[in-house]
């Protein structure tokens, strides 16, 4: 059920689409009914399919609903927090609660910019197991002469790092896995022609996704919180190094630059 502000979703933990994620992403599909989920594989749940006329022309659904359509049409995961209350367990259904907490507008380097910031609450079991906050931010339509944003330098003192290289085949598979039809990560020509990119782009949830992975290896316990942010995008067939060190993680592409940085607990 939804109202202007919130949109609540019930999903089973199927354990199969937990093995096809940890396929994806190179591991052994070990889980079964009853295991804990690894951190944010909610993003696999919840999923809210709309027919191909409530779309728009970027895949995803139509903005002026949940999230009100404030005439810019680009679409971007900027950032997210998230506070682990207890795992998410395989097999058992689950419900997420979405609210809008803020919309607010300003004036970028390229023109208006909207921030969407939504507060997701997954309940389990009648308690409660993680809430995530999400960043979105919306831009105006790509310009021929708009030049990228300079990016900043990557740090290298890292104490652990991990490579990952993303190919079409990765991109294309997360995408269904977490039903995300945004088409920058799979259409190559509206990529470029009309969101601007020079090719295809990584996922941010998906740089995310292996950051905590790492994260909770370097930990050796459960993530109780993770914060990150998006700086510059990452693009298909490029090879990325992640790193980590006392708390703090970062993905850094082959050329040094940031692309997310993030602070785990």
């Amino acid at each position: 059920m939804a109202d202007h502000t919130t949109q609540t979703i019930s999903d089973v933990m199927d354990p199969a689409r937990a093995c096809a994620m940890q396929a994806t992403l190179g591991l052994s599909p070990d889980i079964a009914y009853g295991s804990a989920l690894p951190p944010f594989f909610h993003q696999l749940y919840f999923w809210d399919p709309q027919p191909p006329q409530a779309l728009g022309r970027d895949g995803h659904p139509m903005l002026g609903g949940l999230i009100p359509d404030l005439g810019l049409p680009r679409r971007m995961w900027a950032s997210g927090r998230l506070a682990f209350h207890q795992p998410l367990v395989a097999g058992i259904k689950a419900e997420k609660t979405t609210t809008i907490e803020a919309v607010t507008q300003k004036e970028g380097a390229q023109g208006p910019l909207a921030f969407a910031r939504l507060r997701h609450d997954i309940r389990q079991r009648h308690a409660i197991t993680l809430t995530e906050w999400q960043d979105l931010v919306y831009r105006p339509e790509a310009q021929r002469d708009d030049t990228p944003p300079q990016p900043t330098t990557a740090r290298i003192d890292e104490e652990h790092s991990e490579s990952h290289r993303f190919d079409p085949t990765l991109l294309f598979r997360y995408s269904a896995l977490t039903f995300n039809g945004h088409r920058i990560h799979y259409d190559r020509p509206y990529a470029r022609r009309v969101e601007g990119y020079s090719d295809l782009v990584v996922h941010g949830p998906l740089l995310a996704q292996l950051l905590m992975l790492m994260a909770q290896g370097q930990l050796g316990r459960p993530i109780a919180t993770f914060d990150y942010r998006a700086t510059t995008p990452l693009f298909e067939n490029e090879t990325a190094t992640f790193c980590w060190k006392s708390g703090d993680a970062w993905v850094r592409g082959v050329d040094g630059r940031v692309c997310m940085t993030a602070r785990a607990s």
